[in-house]
This record gives C-alpha cells, structure tokens and sequence, in this order.
C-alpha cells in the first residue's frame, strides 16, 4: 500500500527480490495521482499481472500475513492492520516519536534540528504511533532547503527498507515501544494543512528566522511561502541558479 516515489522504490525492490525473500505480493494499493508519481506504481504492478486497487476496502476481499505501507494516501483502519496474519508495518520518512504526521521536513527546519532520520514501525490506530522495529538517523546539513532534506531521507529510507525487509519477513525483529524514546526524543504531530499557516511569512521577523522559513517551504512544484502587503500576496521564489 503505497504511493510516491519511495512507495514505486520499495515495491520494486519487493518484486526485484521476491523469490530470495519467499515472498509472494497478493496485490498493491495505491491511488494513482499521476502528478505524484503513483502512476508508475500501478504500471509496475499490472505489468507483471498484480492487481492494483485505490480503496482499501478491497483488503476485505485479501488473505494476507504482511500488510506493508509506504507513504499510502489515506489512515489505515485498525480492522485491515488487525487482519494481517503476522505484522503491519509502516515506513515513515522522519525520525520517531519526534515528526508523526506529515510535513516532518518542513517542521524539522523550522525547529532547527540538527539530526533527523528515517523508521521502520509496527502500524497501530494511533497515527505514526506503533513500536519502532529500525531506523537510521543523520546529519541535517547546514542551512539545507527542504528538497536537499527530502532527498537525503529519501535515499537513507531505501536503504533502510532494504536492510531490514528480510529481518521483518523472517519475524527477527525486536520492536521498542515508542513511549521509551518519549523522554529523550519528545513528540509532535503535524497535519497536512498546517503547511498554508508556515508559508506566509512576516517582514517583521528576524532574518534568521524568515531564512529558516524560506529554506522550509520553498519546495519545486509546490506554492512557495509568500508575505503580505495591505492584503495582496507576495511569493517569494528562490533562485538557486547562482549556487
């Protein structure tokens, strides 16, 4: 279940490697966006006969012992996690508990963090809430835009996700409850609204800060963060043709 291009990634690694991982995919969910690239996971998946569905309601219809999500377009209901045989598992693209919910690159900048990183987890009802089966932390460069980090974590989560996807099938994990890391990594949750109110920006703030909001919100094919003046908007758009 999945979509974008690490969900594309990780369901052809999934094909690519089947028969060393014994494992026989019954179908794929995605929604087909073609603008985010969910196109090509229903292509991918046709091509070699897999059935490709957009409602997860048709996992009604499954018998399956693994139910894996990666980046898939709505909640998974507790009913469908519940019905898989051995394990649901998520990967999510920020470190946890720090960043559940979306937009974490955005908020990771803002916050200034020095250190961010990529999970594998137990999928539960609450959202991005499950026991944490791996991860891989790094570095957040200096002064990086929210491409540079979206791309960073991008490439770390294929990574991740093939290292550990053997482990998961073979049931050699020792997942960690979350609530462990509470006290030391502390928590937040974003939704994907909360990216509109970060964009605009205001004249009056430093300049470090309108930086740190510039770097988190200017984002290729995405609106740009913008300010105000009596009213009208104003975009703000990064030229990085001199860098």
């Amino acid at each position: 279940m999945g979509s974008k291009p690490i969900g594309f990634h990780c369901l052809s690694y999934l094909i690519n490697n089947s028969e060393k991982l014994e494992a026989e995919i019954v179908a794929v969910f995605s929604n087909e966006n073609k603008s985010l690239g969910e196109a090509a996971i229903s292509e991918l998946a046709r091509g070699i006969g897999l059935p490709v569905y957009k409602s997860q309601e048709r996992l009604n219809d499954l018998d399956y012992d693994y139910l894996i999500s990666v980046q898939y377009h709505e909640i998974i209901r507790g009913a469908y996690l519940s019905k898989a045989k051995k394990m649901a598992i998520n990967l999510h693209m920020a470190p946890l508990p720090e960043y559940r919910g979306c937009n974490q690159f955005t908020f990771a900048i803002l916050d200034g963090k020095k250190e961010f990183g990529t999970t594998l987890h137990i999928m539960s009802e609450g959202i991005d809430s499950g026991d944490i089966i791996a991860e891989r932390r790094f570095p957040v460069p200096q002064d990086c835009f929210v491409k540079e980090l979206y791309d960073l974590t991008f490439k770390e989560s294929c990574i991740l996700f093939e290292e550990e996807i053997a482990n998961i099938l073979n049931g050699e994990v020792k997942a960690v409850a979350q609530s462990k890391f509470l006290g030391v990594r502390g928590c937040s949750m974003h939704f994907r609204k909360e990216i509109h109110r970060v964009k605009e920006i205001d004249l009056s703030w430093s300049e470090e800060k309108i930086w740190r909001h510039l770097r988190a919100t200017s984002m290729p094919g995405f609106p740009p963060p913008y300010f105000k003046i009596n009213g009208k908007k104003v975009n703000l758009l990064i030229d990085d043709s001199t860098e």
